[in-house]
């Protein structure tokens, strides 16, 4: 009983990977599009999330700054989930919900991106992190799930919006995971060619 249950799980996340990619393909390539304009520029991206949002945060941004698959120079970026004194800073003396927006203020510039992840959609302090990035002229990449929340209508044209066709939480990360290391790779591929060369 508890095999078949664990083996449901592969299942249901490999299954939801299959129906994903068709639908995911577009804006994860007008992501890498976004990412590339942002690196080629000199500019940085800011990454934010709650919870297993919050890892998925700092291992993109662990394969921006060290690497992914291949060798290269690191690439700006920086998680905003990781910095304890200024989240309980902000949280204490503002509010939890301006834990991300105070640091895009203080370190977004024109030209960067956000990087917003919530699987509903719905996190107000990754929501008010988007207004922050709108406001300083940076674009906005969000990763969500479910039919993508109050996120959907907070996006502009301009921002790409990857939203997983699904409900349930722990499937979503799972492809969220997916679609950091597509990033990282299909990056890594604009900027050193092929490995067959």
């Amino acid at each position: 009983m508890l095999e078949q249950r664990i083996q449901q799980h592969f299942f249901d996340s490999a299954d939801l990977k299959y129906a994903a990619a068709e639908v995911l393909a577009k804006p994860i390539a007008d992501a890498v599009g976004t990412l590339m304009g942002c690196i080629t520029a000199g500019g940085k991206v800011l990454v934010c999330g709650n919870g297993g949002s919050a890892g998925d945060a700092q291992h993109f941004a662990a394969e921006f700054v060290g690497r992914f698959e291949r060798e290269r120079p690191g690439l700006a970026a920086i998680a905003l989930t990781t910095d304890s004194s200024i989240l309980t800073a902000v949280g204490n003396d503002y509010d939890f919900n301006a834990i991300f927006s105070k640091q895009v203020q203080a370190i977004g510039s024109p030209g960067d991106v956000l990087l917003a992840i919530t699987t509903s959609g719905n996190s107000a302090n990754v929501l008010a992190a988007v207004d922050a990035a709108h406001a300083k002229e940076m674009s906005v990449i969000a990763l969500t799930g479910r039919d993508g929340g109050k996120m959907r209508k907070l996006l502009l044209e301009t921002d790409v919006h990857i939203c997983v066709p699904h409900e349930r939480t722990a499937r979503i990360q799972e492809v969220h995971l997916l679609v950091v290391h597509c990033l990282c790779d299909a990056v890594d591929l604009q900027l050193l060619g092929s490995e067959a060369q």
